[in-house]
């Protein structure tokens, strides 16, 4: 039996303009704030001597190590990413970056908002466009009714509203 896993699907490019702006603030902190403080105390943990014993030595590499996982991920990242800052040609459909409404049969209603995967934030209803939801929801309209499959199982929803401004 092989241990080798198919790697997994390539996700959407597409960014909106605040998302973009916070991955480039992030990278710029971690790579001229962050790992220069990091390196500076890795150096004077590895002053002290014996390096297998000390714990400070040990935590600054792995704390290195995260930080510079991270800026390789963001420098690959970064150039593929597309910037979707316009509205789209039919504003009254679901695309990337619209603000919709959702009602289940309950009539219990859901916001979220339509973003990149590097974006999602589930606190502020930001779901991935790669998501089931996102899929099933796209290119829909104000009233239509779409069965989607969610972790909790199938699920029939109402588009309540789509917008492409914050409410």
């Amino acid at each position: 039996m092989s241990r080798y896993r198919e790697p997994p699907p390539k996700s959407a490019p597409y960014i909106t303009l605040e998302g973009a702006e916070r991955l480039r603030a992030e990278y710029d902190q971690l790579w001229r704030v962050r790992r220069p403080e990091v390196v500076r105390a890795l150096s004077a943990a590895a002053a002290e001597g014996d390096r297998s014993e000390n714990a400070e030595y040990i935590y600054r590499k792995k704390e290195l190590r995260e930080i510079d996982r991270r800026v390789h991920y963001l420098q690959l990242r970064l150039p593929e990413l597309k910037v979707v800052d316009s509205t789209p040609s039919d504003p009254s459909r679901v695309y990337f970056g619209a603000w919709i409404d959702v009602a289940d049969a309950q009539g219990d209603e859901k916001h979220y908002r339509i973003v990149g995967p590097d974006e999602i934030d589930p606190a502020r209803g930001y779901i991935s466009i790669d998501s089931p939801l996102a899929k099933a929801l796209l290119k829909r309209g104000e009233g239509e009714v779409v069965k989607v499959m969610l972790p909790g199982g199938e699920a029939e929803l109402e588009l309540v509203a789509v917008r492409y401004s914050p409410a």
